[in-house]
């Protein structure tokens, strides 16, 4: 089966990164835990849904095993704001110019993502 990379590919992965963190700046549940440069973090995030997806290695080739868990501790993630962070999502990948059903498959990757980053 071709990965959720290769169908989505480089263009809507880019749209699905600034459509999310757009949204995640608007929301007050979670924006303050986004404070370094958006450009960086967009970077981060492009970089770690390539891997997630089935793509090139990209995060672990620049920032070695995503452990992203540890890397979330510093900040205080809550079952509201995971929540929010799904809410954001599901709203970005609505706006991808894809097919529902491959909406669907997408979205369906985050929930135990989120569950996983509770860490208060």
């Amino acid at each position: 089966m071709t990965s959720i990379y290769d169908r989505l590919g480089d263009e809507h992965l880019h749209l699905l990164v600034d459509n999310f963190y757009g949204e995640v700046m608007e929301d007050s549940r979670i924006a303050h835990l986004f404070q370094t440069d958006i450009k960086t973090v967009k970077s981060k995030q492009f970089m770690f849904l390539s891997q997630f997806f089935g793509g090139p290695p990209r995060y672990a080739e620049t920032y070695g095993h995503p452990r992203m868990r540890m890397r979330h501790m510093p900040h205080k993630i809550d079952h509201d704001a995971a929540h929010a962070w799904l809410e954001c999502m599901a709203e970005a990948i609505s706006k991808l110019p894809i097919d529902e059903g491959f909406k669907k498959e997408i979205f369906q990757r985050f929930p135990n993502v989120a569950a996983h980053m509770i860490n208060s």
